[in-house]
This record gives structure tokens, C-alpha cells and sequence, in this order.
């Protein structure tokens, strides 16, 4: 990690638009993710946000998002949302979305009828988390490379969580714009021999690899068994009762950074790689000479094995063109709330 002034870093969007003296806007903002489903509602005014109260709902355990929807609005009676943002993973299509990683359906008209508020927007995850940045503080961003800050240009974000998310951020000359992508549903590309031989075996689950059944939560207990089944490394009795009663990836990254077990460790190390792999991948096709932002739900839990050289050394084997990727930013964005808050930003300033 290289101390430097992060807030440099930070893009610059549209200022809010509620000015002081008027009354509070409620906004409602949500992050909709295949695990969990946050919600939170701002008061907003004077230029700044706050939050009025927050919960986490575990996804499965509701019929529908709409249902989720009205429970939360059923806590606040007194203070009712006028606008409603809500950030979800996957593609949204004329105020429809299928989450790719729940297999269920949301639509804009959904969320009207079960909060009977009208201003209602969904947008991707993605697309919310590079609104959120315009909300964050300088201690939410753990700078990896500090490149070249003053060179400007696009932006990028990439994700891994349940799926593996990206997103772009556009500079006109003046201010950013966000937009979604689906790029973590590429092929992904092998380059050696265990590269190979981890495509096959996932391909006999899933027959089309993309870079999000590697660089994920559900990626990273996939290349755990692939060493365990196919390269045959060792896993202690007590480490498989953890798998089968805790969340998988999380024990296998919290035993990597302590380095209790080879087989974590070298998960993680592959884990790794082909995350610095695909960021510099997006970084090309996206020019993001403004900087690469590595958010979602696994990158703060693992910034020591970022802070290493695997990442960034991985990272520059790009081509011919490591003069471009060695010149960009490099940042974790260490708040597992940074969607939300986008939401928020982006619902306040719809208007």
C-alpha cells in the first residue's frame, strides 16, 4: 500500500441538488445482491445525506424483492420515501431485471405498487457503486498503485462478490457518467497448463467458463475443490466441517491470510491472479487511465493478499501496453456500503 491522498483519486459527478432551507427529501436506496438485500433510508438536504435507518435481509429468505420492499417501508410510517433508487445485479432493461445470480425477476412496477411511490429507478449494482464514490471519505479507499492521478480519463470498477460485476465511468472533459457493463460473463482465458486443466474441470460443470465462475465467492470454493479432487492437495478433517457449516469462501480466503493451510493459500494465490488478470483486461477496453476501482463484497476481506506483489504483478502482464497499465490507479474500495450509497446519490440528484 502507497500513502498518497486518496480524495485525488475520487471522481467528480454533479453537486446535490436540494438546497438548504428546503424540506428534507426521504430517499429510499437499495443493494440487491444474490445473498443479501440492503436498504436504507436517507434524509437529504442541504447538500447532504443521511442515514434515517438501515437493514440487511438474507435475499432467499423472501418470495420476492417486492416483499422485502414494503416490509421496509412499513418501519418508517412517519417518514415515507418520495423517490426510490435500488442497485441490483444484473442487467436492467426497460425497468426490468432478472438477478443473475437468484434466478427471480424485479420490475420498476414492483417496487411502485408495494411502496406506492412513484419516482422509482432501478439501475445495475455496478452502476450504483461508481455513484457511491462520489460519497465516499478518504479512509473508504485502500490505494494499491498510485500511477499517474493527474492523467485523467475513464474509470473503471470491478467487483467480485456472489457474481463478478463491472462497470465504467465515462469523462467528458468535465464530469463522469457511470454505465453498466456484463463483462464479468466473458470467456475466461487460460494461459498455462493448471489454467487448463481448471477450465476443463469447470466446464464439466458449467460448460461455458466466464471470468465470474473463477473471480467470485462461488469461484473461489470451485478452484478449492478443482486442487482438491484434481491436483489432489491435502484438506484437514476440520477444515472440511467448516466448509460444509460456514460461508465457503470466507473460510478459505481467513485461512489463506493467516496461513494456516497450503490449499487455501494457494486458492487464494489463483483467486488472485486472474482477478489482476480480468482488471487489467477491463483497464484496455475501457482506457481507464483515470483509475481501476476493485469493490464488492471479498476484495476488503482480503486486502493483505492485494497488498502483495501477486496482484499487481499479474496485473501487468498485458500485451505490449504495460506502460498503460502500470500509469493507472489502483484502489480497493474498503466499504462494503459504497452501492447503497450510490443509490442514494443517484436517487437525490434524478430529480
Amino acid at each position: 500500500m502507497q500513502a498518497v491522498n486518496e480524495q485525488q483519486y475520487l471522481p467528480r459527478f454533479a453537486r446535490m441538488n436540494r438546497p438548504a432551507g428546503q424540506d428534507p427529501l426521504y430517499v429510499l436506496a437499495g443493494d440487491l445482491g444474490g445473498t443479501n438485500t440492503r436498504l436504507a433510508l436517507f434524509e437529504a438536504g442541504g447538500g447532504k445525506m443521511e442515514v434515517v435507518e438501515d437493514h440487511v435481509y438474507r435475499s432467499r429468505d423472501y418470495a420476492s424483492f417486492a416483499a422485502i420492499i414494503a416490509e421496509f417501508v412499513g418501519r418508517q410510517p412517519s417518514k415515507r420515501p418520495q423517490r426510490i433508487c435500488i442497485g441490483v445485479a444484473g442487467p436492467v432493461i426497460k425497468g426490468k431485471v432478472e438477478l443473475t445470480n437468484l434466478s427471480r425477476e424485479l420490475t420498476v412496477a414492483e417496487i411502485q405498487e408495494a411502496a406506492h411511490v412513484e419516482e422509482t429507478t432501478l439501475i445495475n449494482d455496478l452502476e450504483a457503486t461508481a455513484y457511491g464514490l462520489a460519497t465516499l471519505t478518504t479512509d473508504s479507499l485502500v490505494t494499491l498503485h498510485s500511477g499517474q492521478p493527474g492523467a485523467g480519463g475513464n474509470m473503471a470498477i470491478i467487483a467480485p462478490g456472489t457474481g463478478l460485476g463491472e462497470a465504467g465511468l465515462y469523462w467528458d472533459g468535465t464530469a463522469y457518467s457511470p454505465f453498466a457493463t456484463e463483462g464479468g460473463h466473458c470467456d475466461f482465458a487460460p494461459r498455462n497448463e493448471l489454467d487448463m486443466e481448471l477450465l476443463q474441470f469447470l466446464q464439466e460443470k458449467y460448460n461455458i467458463v466466464s471470468w465470474e465462475r473463477l473471480v467470485s465467492g462461488p469461484g473461489i470454493y470451485d478452484t478449492f475443490k478443482f486442487l482438491r479432487d484434481i491436483r489432489h492437495m491435502h484438506v484437514p478433517d476440520w477444515l472440511e466441517e467448516d466448509l460444509l457449516e460456514k460461508d465457503p469462501a470466507a473460510v478459505i480466503s481467513g485461512n489463506a491470510i493467516d496461513q494456516k493451510v497450503s490449499i487455501c493459500i494457494k486458492t487464494m494465490e489463483l483467486f488472485v491472479r486472474y482477478l489482476a488478470r480480468e482488471a487489467a483486461n477491463l483497464v484496455f477496453k475501457m482506457k481507464a487511465t483515470g483509475g481501476l476501482f476493485v469493490g464488492g463484497g471479498i476484495p476488503p476481506r482480503i486486502i493483505p493478499l492485494l497488498e502483495d506483489n501477486n496482484f499487481y504483478h499479474h496485473y501487468l502482464q498485458g500485451d505490449r501496453l504495460i506502460e498503460l497499465l502500470a500509469s493507472v490507479p489502483l484502489h480497493v474500495i474498503n466499504n462494503d456500503k459504497a452501492a447503497l450509497w450510490g443509490a442514494a446519490y443517484y436517487a437525490v440528484n434524478a430529480g
